[in-house]
């Protein structure tokens, strides 16, 4: 991989992590640059799954790489939403 198409990932990984985060449900409570964090795995990780198992070499646009990087990253934003965005207020008795 070259540094354009590293640099390429890193752009389009904070997009997916936006749409990542868009498409998980309810609301999560973690900043923002976290969000983008997450896309940009997201990216990395949702092609090397679609070059595993085959579809990350067509003709125009990947849809199919596309929607697996969003789907890597609605989850990824969830998970981390579940671990680093509770609510970490003391509780009231």
């Amino acid at each position: 991989m070259e540094i354009s198409g590293i640099i390429s990932a890193i752009l389009i990984g904070l997009v997916i992590g936006a749409l990542g985060r868009l498409v998980a449900p309810g609301k999560q409570k973690i900043a923002i640059w976290l969000t983008l964090l997450v896309g940009i795995v997201a990216a990395f990780v949702g092609t090397a799954i679609a070059r595993g198992i085959g579809y990350a070499d067509t003709d125009g646009w990947d849809w199919l790489e596309f929607i697996t990087q969003v789907v890597v990253a609605a989850i990824g934003v969830s998970l981390v939403a579940g671990i680093a965005g509770k609510d970490r207020r003391k509780v009231e008795r």
